[in-house]
């Protein structure tokens, strides 16, 4: 079974034949990133796909934010050039939850806290603590955050 580095690098190789410089310096990054996280820590280990994952989440909310800076600063060449690359990592994230699909598990979420004896500002913890291994790399904090406040709200 091929492991989530290994098709990085696969596509790096076929970017750089194709002459695909944005395609080629993304994953170029991404793979330092990998390589990076792999010798942090007390010693040198392989990260787990899962672990890869993770990386290329960072990488792709780097990316988002930097988008969102350069579009502030007026800078829109640069600002799409961030966009671009983001794409490129999405394309290797699981597929983000719709907000209708986010909003039914927090829900769920809600309903669970309550019934645990759960409420006011208390219950944002309870929910965030049952909703964020459901929507682990498949929803943005910030997204969860503002779903179970605004069902807390309601």
């Amino acid at each position: 079974m091929t492991t989530l580095k290994a098709t990085l690098k696969d596509d790096l190789t076929t970017a750089m034949k194709a002459r695909d410089e944005l395609r080629s310096s993304t994953l170029r990054l991404t793979l330092t990133a990998i390589a990076k996280e792999e010798v942090a820590g007390k010693s040198a280990r392989e990260l787990s796909d899962d672990e890869v994952l993770t990386v290329i989440a960072k990488e792709a909310k780097k990316r988002r934010e930097a988008a969102e800076a350069f579009d502030q600063g007026g800078r829109a060449e640069s600002a799409a050039k961030e966009r671009a690359e983001g794409e490129i990592l999405d394309a290797y994230l699981p597929k983000q939850l719709s907000d209708d699909e986010l909003q039914v598990i927090v829900a769920e979420a809600v309903a669970e806290a309550r019934a645990a004896g759960a409420e006011g500002p208390k219950a944002m913890g309870a929910v965030m603590k049952i909703v964020k291994p459901k929507v682990a790399g498949l929803a943005d904090g910030g997204r969860v955050s503002a779903a179970v406040k605004s069902l807390l709200a309601g």
